[in-house]
């Protein structure tokens, strides 16, 4: 009975003799394009000139790339050791320039090309689905040009796609399903937009993008009012409401959500959340991704209703926080879209907490000194440091999590921790839910953040569950 590496060979042998084609050429040309890995290099480049997914699948993928390449070259090719095919058979015609003397098990072009196809796919299936076909030819490439068994493209795929969905542990992929929400049956349906009054902040987000124009423009009955220095968000929004709107909306990032809320809710009326921020965090996991989702959702008169919380009377959608945490996001924001969030988050923190200083608090009577106090509005996923994302908006808790200062060497444990991926296992983390909570400072007066916005000074923090809120949304049947 023939063994797998004599199949292996009569597969090779196989290939090796196929007539000549046009194919020779290309199959040549292209095995050498992905040579160290160029030719993802500069696909992923281009893609990481793109916002959104394509730009985290540009920088997943040649992570990915870079891992996979290291264990193939660094480790595998060094522990098993196998020859390179006999390429005396082999027309002259298909022959390398220069071949290759390192071990032939795995293919380490394959596993760089499974690597960044997969890493693209996990977070743009589309864009991964196309650049599939591609892979597979580099992998066919290194058999044709007789430089490696099937075998050995076969296990580089299988290392490179193992790599790719293995940094999961480190940077999770955003799950594409909102957050559980309950249904409102106070969502009017608003012809026109008739009866809508929309705040746009024209700060927000990218500077190419005019979300006034596009609002007038798809709901031609509503009122359209861009911010001044003047007037803010919650300013226009409590005129109107006096005025007789019938719902409010808001065009801009989560700290203008957040003040529309606030008036929305003071005076009873549901919101219509126009995702045109930068990061748009409350508007993603409501399951507003563009702001089209927003105006179909206003003039079929849809809604769903979420929880808000409030610090000290203030209300917040997303999250609060008291220490380092606001500068550590500020800083990571800035860095991850040439590091990618995971590499970026650990930087921030390094930079942060070397030069922070820790705040004693009574955290509902438990004395804690701890860098940074987190306060989310629903429990947060992934658990542990970089919290991104919500799997539910009406779980009616807090998520109370804390960096803690009191441990030895605890600067150092908290960025290794990130680094690793394993903070919520850290000794230096630690977090519970609740349904309120008090924070009393007993390292002076300290200022909260919520939303992207900070508040005045103070020693004491009260947090709830205030009320919900009704949004504008098409969740479907």
């Amino acid at each position: 009975m023939p063994t797998a590496r004599d199949l292996d060979a009569r597969l090779h042998a196989l290939v090796g003799g196929l007539p000549h084609s046009p194919a020779d050429r290309w199959l040549r040309r292209l095995t050498h394009a992905a040579d160290h890995g160029r030719l993802w290099l500069a696909i992923g480049g281009l893609l990481a000139l793109r916002r959104g997914s394509l730009r985290r699948g540009a920088l997943r993928g040649l992570g990915s790339l870079a891992i996979s390449s290291t264990v193939v070259n660094a480790v595998l090719k060094t522990l098993f050791r196998r020859r390179r095919p006999d390429l005396i058979v082999l027309r002259a015609e298909r022959l390398l320039r220069r071949s290759p003397t390192s071990s032939s098990f795995p293919s380490g072009h394959s596993a760089s090309a499974a690597a960044f196809v997969t890493g693209m796919a996990m977070e743009s299936l589309p864009v991964g689905a196309a650049l599939a076909p591609l892979g597979l030819a580099v992998g066919y490439s290194r058999v044709h040009v007789g430089v490696h068994y099937p075998g050995d493209v076969v296990a580089g795929f299988a290392v490179g796609a193992g790599v790719a969905a293995a940094t999961q542990h480190w940077w999770r992929v955003r799950p594409t399903e909102p957050a559980r929400v309950r249904p409102a049956s106070h969502a009017p349906a608003l012809p026109g937009g008739e009866g809508l009054a929309v705040a746009v902040n024209p700060r927000s987000g990218p500077d190419d993008y005019d979300p006034a124009a596009d609002i007038a423009r798809l709901l031609p009955r509503a009122q359209v009012f861009e911010t001044t220095e003047e007037a803010g968000v919650d300013e226009l929004l409590r005129t109107a409401a006096r005025e007789g709107a019938r719902a409010l909306g808001v065009a801009g990032g989560d700290g203008s959500v957040a003040a529309a809320a606030a008036v929305a809710l003071e005076h009873g009326l549901p919101l219509a959340v126009i995702p045109a921020g930068t990061l748009n965090h409350f508007a993603r996991d409501v399951g507003l991704l563009a702001p089209q989702d927003a105006i179909d959702a206003v003039l079929a008169g849809e809604g769903v209703s979420v929880d808000v919380a409030e610090v000290n009377g203030t209300p917040f959608l997303n999250t609060s926080s008291i220490g380092a945490y606001p500068e550590m996001v500020r800083r990571r924001d800035r860095l991850s879209g040439t590091l990618g969030k995971w590499l970026a988050l650990s930087v921030a923190a390094a930079q942060v907490l070397r030069t922070g200083t820790p705040v004693e608090l009574d955290v509902d009577g438990r004395r804690l000194r701890v860098w940074i106090l987190f306060v989310g509005n629903g429990a947060y996923t992934p658990r542990g440091l970089a919290p991104a994302w919500r799997p539910r908006l009406e779980d009616g808790v807090l998520d109370v999590q804390y960096l803690r200062a009191d441990l030895r060497f605890g600067r150092t444990r908290a960025v290794l921790s990130t680094l690793l991926g394993v903070s919520e296992r850290s000794r230096s983390y630690g977090g519970f839910q609740a349904r309120e909570l008090t924070v009393v400072s007993r390292s002076g007066p300290q200022r909260v953040a919520y939303d992207g916005e900070m508040g005045a000074p103070a020693t004491e923090f009260r947090f709830r569950k205030r009320a919900t809120l009704t949004v504008y949304c098409c969740r479907g049947s």
